[in-house]
């Protein structure tokens, strides 16, 4: 057990619960009581300071162990994750309308998404628990990084995934020697099914929407945002949303650092759906409960119709006085392109559904251009290759003629 860990608090009920008294959700609510893991914050001061990070040489995830609830035991073996570029968009910010926008691409962690921030986690924590198999639900970035971690660290993998899950994420699981369970259903019958195996056979689970330390991986994105900064985060951070993990995880690593005192404000988090998925959105302008909607949407990593862990997303956007929006397919693909002409990154549409929001919110008013941004991608575009051609326009194979060539590139502006 991690030396720094309080115990844990109910994101329903908010009641405190020892190490020695909870399990993966709350004693209390069930399976809907989705836990927090609470460090001593006092005692992390005196740990996490400026100078500590000034000095850690360490450029990975792994250099925020101390207030990630894991033993430090293996970490020396674990692939490298984290620690990805964040760009400043000079041409991206000037097509979006904001006075500064920074780009963090996470694609470029080991399996190709920031879902390896949870994996990793979910891997050292199944080593600490002595389990032999590891097993998860997912629409397809979080199955991938689960059998990638744990491929390295010798651990088997059991991946459930709906039938929509793209061929490029369920080619990387059987890459990486996981059993793969397609299921003949959507994610919510894929989770379901994930549910009652691991309940069966006992292996270790990882989902994010049960394991309250998958959070604790996710969190270090926005760490790191706010180290890159030099400590002084953008007005607004943008987040796709799905199952609401990532922007709950996004939430609490600025409120993190806030309460050990690196950082002197919280940005407004910016929390995009799909209008073809769009559970929080709908709550959040009808005033009513979340309730279950359609997962039609080509952006397969929020499409989400029954968010698992809903209390960690309102509250990332309702504490940070941010904002919820959704925008359709259409502007998602076109946000690949836009991505892809102005900053040479390559997203995969859930990864780019923030910057199609950030253009929203603009337009609406929420994002005043005065105002500076950062967005997640979240996933690499070759993840989702075939969602990717939608995104551009492919030329006919041409004859081997100069002239033919030199009409086709004055039609194209290339000379």
């Amino acid at each position: 057990m991690n030396k720094y860990i309080k115990g844990y608090k109910c994101t329903i009920c908010g009641e405190f619960f020892t190490p020695e008294q909870a399990t993966l959700t709350c004693p209390k609510c069930g399976e809907k009581g989705i836990l927090d893991v609470v460090y001593d914050y006092d005692e992390l001061k005196k740990v996490l300071t400026k100078e500590y990070f000034a000095n850690n040489k360490n450029y990975s995830m792994w250099r925020y162990a101390p207030i990630m609830g894991i033993e430090d035991t293996h970490i020396d073996e674990m692939l490298r994750v984290g620690w990805t570029p964040l760009y400043h968009a000079r041409n991206l910010e000037k097509e979006l309308g904001v006075k500064r926008l920074y780009v963090k691409d996470d694609g470029l962690n080991p399996s190709g998404s920031s879902k390896d921030r949870a994996s990793g986690v979910a891997v050292l924590k199944a080593i600490e628990a002595g389990a032999k198999v590891i097993a998860c639900s997912s629409t397809g970035n979080a199955a991938s990084s689960c059998a990638c971690q744990a491929a390295h660290m010798g651990l088997k993998a059991v991946i459930f995934v709906p039938k929509r899950a793209p061929i490029g994420k369920a080619t990387q699981i059987c890459l990486y020697g996981a059993t793969l369970v397609k299921v003949d259903g959507d994610y919510k019958v894929a989770f379901k099914l994930s549910k009652e195996a691991i309940d069966k056979y006992g292996w270790y689970n990882r989902n994010a929407a049960i394991n309250p330390y998958m959070v604790e991986g996710k969190k270090t994105v926005s760490m790191e945002i706010a180290e890159q900064l030099n400590f002084e985060p953008t007005d607004w951070v943008a987040v796709s949303v799905g199952d609401g993990c990532t922007v709950g995880g996004v939430y609490k690593g600025f409120a993190e650092f806030f309460k050990l005192g690196l950082i002197k404000r919280i940005p407004k988090i910016l929390g995009v759906q799909s209008t073809g998925c769009a559970p929080f959105v709908i709550s959040s302008q009808t005033g009513e409960p979340l309730k279950e909607a359609d997962e039609n949407t080509l952006a397969d990593s929020i499409a989400v119709g029954i968010p698992r862990n809903p209390m960690k997303a309102i509250n990332a956007v309702k504490l940070s006085k941010g904002a919820w929006v959704a925008v359709p397919d259409e502007e998602i693909i076109k946000a690949m392109s836009l991505l892809g002409r102005t900053e040479g990154i390559f997203g995969e549409p859930a990864g780019v559904a923030a910057i199609a929001g950030i253009k929203k919110a603009v337009e609406e008013g929420i994002i005043s251009p005065n105002e500076t941004v950062t967005t997640i991608v979240t996933g690499n575009g070759l993840k989702d290759p075939v969602n990717g051609q939608k995104a551009v326009s492919m030329p006919e194979p041409m004859e081997a003629n100069l002239e033919i060539l030199d009409k086709f590139l004055k039609e194209k502006g290339a000379i």
